[in-house]
């Protein structure tokens, strides 16, 4: 009798420890502060870490300056192509820092979420695409506006780095470290994947694909096109009108557009287009009357 008492209590101790870890995965907010004081053997992001985050210095030549500048031009155009709608947004815009990026309620942590039209809104974005959901791993650097967030490599991550001349760069973590791309000018560093397109040839092949992903999906990717000229193309899939697209088709299409370099970011669900107020493509999340997934941040073209 004694044992089965054990028995019941052990296990429904190991239920309990079970379900906390699934909600502290993938439920429970979990604000972080940076963790990075400059020196590169200390480089942590533990929570409650009271130290100021380490960013580019603003004497450096590197610095982007908030000096005023024209307005972004942004032109839409819809695509049909591989039985799928396809949205493009071309961009160019008048000075580097006009691209961007915002978390969900302006913090960085765990499982702090918000729909991309939403981050989008608070920040004033003209133009916005869901990013990579950083708050989905524990690993993969993070860089944003300047500021390093997260340095604990992912071996097998390949990332974009946006430096503040605007310029892109695919680059893998396995190669260099979160500390070296920040001084040498990252203003944003996207994990995510794979590149799509480097120095204008095609990078994946019909085979790859984003871990357990089905070959079509709905898609997001930036682009770059040449000096503060972008896309971003975001691809709806998963419903009857929209088959959705491997990677090696959105790689194929963005070739087509002439992008020298292109990047994969989150997609499935989380695959957003905001402009001016509203929703461009159709989201398949599902959760909420208007289809958008609640994510981590975005990037996004602000004045």
């Amino acid at each position: 009798m004694k044992k089965n008492i054990f028995t019941i209590i052990y296990m429904l101790l190991l239920t309990g420890f079970t379900v906390y870890v699934l909600l502290d995965t993938f439920v429970i907010p979990r604000a972080v502060t940076v963790a990075y004081t400059g020196d590169e053997s200390e480089s942590n992001t533990g929570e409650s870490v009271n130290v100021s985050a380490k960013g580019i210095d603003k004497d450096s030549e590197n610095y982007v300056t908030e000096e005023a500048s024209v307005s972004p031009e942004i032109t839409i155009q819809t695509y049909r192509e591989y039985d799928t709608t396809i949205y493009v947004a071309d961009i160019t815009i008048g000075s580097p820092d006009m691209l961007k990026t915002a978390f969900a309620n302006d913090t960085y942590g765990k499982n702090i979420k918000d729909e991309t039209s939403a981050i989008a809104e608070s920040v004033g974005a003209i133009l916005a695409i869901n990013g990579d959901f950083y708050g989905s791993r524990e690993n993969g650097y993070c860089i944003r506006n300047g500021v390093l967030y997260r340095s604990t490599p992912d071996i097998d991550a390949e990332d974009l780095v946006i430096y503040t001349d605007g310029s892109f760069e695919i680059i893998k973590e396995s190669e260099i470290s979160a500390e070296q791309l920040l001084e040498s000018g990252a203003w944003q560093v996207l994990s995510f994947g794979p590149a799509l397109i480097e120095n204008g040839e095609i990078a994946v092949s019909e085979d790859d694909e984003v871990g357990k992903a089905m070959a079509s999906n709905p898609r997001t990717a930036i682009c770059y096109m040449g000096e503060n000229h972008y896309l971003f193309i975001v691809s709806d899939g998963r419903t009857d009108e929209s088959e959705g697209l491997s990677l090696y088709e959105l790689a194929c299409f963005a070739k087509s557009l002439g992008a020298e370099t292109v990047y994969n970011l989150d997609g499935g669900g989380s695959s957003t287009m905001y402009y001016n107020g509203e929703v461009i493509n159709t989201p398949v999340s599902g959760k909420r009357s208007n289809g958008e997934r609640s994510v981590s941040d975005i990037v996004y073209i602000g004045h």
